[in-house]
């Protein structure tokens, strides 16, 4: 599994990508910011993880650049941040975020939550974007 870590704090990026190695990405790639993570899509991500408050291109912002581009449009996509409101949550679904996960977590949410929109975005065809919420 090939992964994109989107985050502007470098210790939140090492503990996903600790997480991500536990349960079997086999290549991981990191960015800062949603500008850095647009520049890091050069080639496919089986998945994509990013936090919502980022400076640059915020995570909102960098999942509807994903969603407009033919290549990522499909990519799986989880949020991991802070923004706990069902109306963050809603706004993050309706953007394309394929799974939504609040900070701090554990690796098994995380391996869980992978798991479940992993499954789901192979299975479903069309929609809205928001499953796995």
């Amino acid at each position: 599994m090939r992964c994109l870590v989107v985050d502007d704090s470098s210790t939140m990026r090492r503990i996903v990508i600790n997480a991500l190695k536990t349960i079997g990405a086999t290549e991981v790639v990191e960015a800062a910011n949603g500008r850095e993570g647009l520049e890091r899509c050069d080639s496919p991500f089986d998945l994509i993880i990013t936090d919502w408050n980022m400076p640059v291109l915020g995570g909102l912002e960098f999942v509807r650049a994903l969603r407009a581009h033919p290549a990522t449009e499909k990519t799986p996509v989880l949020m991991v941040t802070t923004r706990s409101l069902e109306e963050d949550i809603i706004q993050a679904g309706k953007a394309g975020v394929n799974g939504y996960i609040l900070k701090p977590f554990t690796p098994q949410v995380l391996k869980d939550k992978i798991a479940q929109i992993t499954v789901s975005t192979e299975s479903t065809v069309g929609g809205d974007g928001a499953a796995g919420h």
